[in-house]
């Protein structure tokens, strides 16, 4: 097992110069010139040359990309030309946010399209299957900045229930950062205050990403249960006269988490990197807020510190599922 991870984490080696390699030169043809644009449209033409040779853009294209990947093996992503900080300090401020926007979703995901898929399958072309499925497509149907802006009108400015955007009020201090999760932190240090008020702010976002995605998730977990139902084993455990709920959830479910799993991590990571128009409509202050400044303002190093980020993130989960695979199915392992 300790082989297979170790050379699964060398592979990520490749992954990451594969990305780098695509979104350096993406970025590098883009009619554009980072160095006007970092002086800005009114500086002189001397100015910006300057700039330009400070910042390396008069080399070659090949050693700018060797250039970059030898600050990138020192763990530095360059620095943003917009806030005028290393991307990395950008990303530790911003990451936070977006993760804890990401795993509350991923939860309420997990909680309630699961136990729909199941009560799905175990209803299969019964009037409980049919709802189940209408109303999972239907969150699916709807654009994500559509489904946010009805959400906005009507628990903010119909009923006044919640907070439209931000992760707190103006009026309520953010806890002692911890782990820069407004949730986690206010738990950690009893700030009650600034918990309520940050779960409040968390609902509608969270809302909005779950109905978003919930028919994949939905009807995957239908299709792995209905396979698995069809089963010898299955139709033995009903001779037998076990009860329908242990049927479905012992023998059934057990059986069809594999891809359920796969299914349900890949979500994970694009909510993780997904989340630019839900995090731009609630005016959440987190990595999909911060990419989509950043390509406004043609700051390219941001954009390819996020781009490796999340390839990073989608392989370490891809090796997640990979190990959560050997204990859930024995054959797997050997």
């Amino acid at each position: 097992m300790i082989v297979y991870i170790v050379k699964r984490l060398l592979l990520l080696v490749p992954v990451i110069l594969g990305i780098t390699l695509i979104t350096f030169f993406v970025s590098r043809v883009i009619p554009a010139d980072p160095a006007q644009v970092a002086a800005g449209l009114e500086a002189a033409p001397e100015q910006v040359e300057a700039l330009r040779k400070m910042m390396g853009l008069d080399k070659p294209l090949y050693t700018q990309f060797f250039l970059y990947l030898k600050g990138l093996s020192r763990g530095d992503l360059g620095r943003s030309l917009r806030t005028r900080q290393p991307v990395m300090n950008d990303i530790r401020r911003y990451f936070p946010a977006t993760f804890e926007l990401a795993f509350l979703a991923m939860l309420v995901y997990i909680f309630v399209g699961i136990p729909l898929g199941i009560l799905s399958a175990a209803t299969r072309g019964r009037s409980t299957d049919l709802v189940t499925r209408i109303v999972a497509i239907t969150g699916t149907a709807m654009p994500v900045f559509w489904l946010g802006l009805l959400f906005q009108l009507f628990f903010y400015r119909n009923l006044s229930i919640l907070p439209a955007m931000g992760r707190l009020d103006s009026g309520v201090a953010a806890p002692l950062r911890i782990t820069g999760m407004f949730i986690f932190d206010s738990l950690f240090t009893g700030n009650w205050t600034a918990l309520g008020n940050a779960v409040q702010h968390a609902v509608l976002p969270v809302m909005t990403l779950v109905l978003g995605r919930l028919a994949v998730g939905v009807r995957l977990t239908r299709a792995s249960m209905l396979e698995v139902l069809d089963k010898d084993y299955v139709r033995t455990a009903r001779a037998k006269g076990v009860v329908e709920t242990l049927v479905v959830v012992r023998h059934a479910f057990k059986n069809a988490l594999i891809p359920i799993i796969t299914v349900f991590a890949l979500q994970f990571g694009w909510l993780l990197g997904g989340t630019v128009l839900v995090e731009v409509i609630f005016s959440w202050p987190g990595m999909g807020q911060y990419g989509v400044l950043s390509i406004l303002a043609l700051d390219f190093s941001p954009i390819m510190g996020i781009a490796i980020i999340s390839a990073i993130v989608f392989t370490l989960l891809n090796l997640c599922v990979d190990i959560i695979y050997c204990f859930i199915d024995p054959r797997i392992r050997w």
